[in-house]
């Protein structure tokens, strides 16, 4: 009678460090997945603060057309910075 309770406790010990494991796995996935993605969304929340400024403060009139806004949600501040760029050359964007 004893060999079916210790089977029992050791199939529940392991379960239970499979489940521990899977828990360590997720926190580390998810920790990198948040910081991919919080880096993202703040690069191009910044790039268009800085697109704004640069046509509020400087006046080069860069006009919110589909290539600048998905250059700047795509790539953030270097896509803004390579839209000014080519603003200064005077390339239509």
């Amino acid at each position: 009678m004893a060999l079916p309770v210790i089977g029992t406790i050791l199939s529940e010990i392991v379960v239970l460090l499979a489940f521990v494991l899977l828990m360590v796995l997720v926190w580390k996935f998810g920790k990198f997945v948040f910081k991919v993605v919080f880096g993202l969304v703040s690069n191009t929340i910044l790039g268009f603060v800085t697109l704004f400024l640069v046509n509020y403060f400087f006046g080069l009139s860069i006009p919110l057309s589909l290539p600048v806004i998905v250059a700047t949600a795509l790539f953030g501040l270097p896509g803004v910075g390579t839209i000014i760029v080519l603003a200064f050359l005077g390339i239509a964007v």
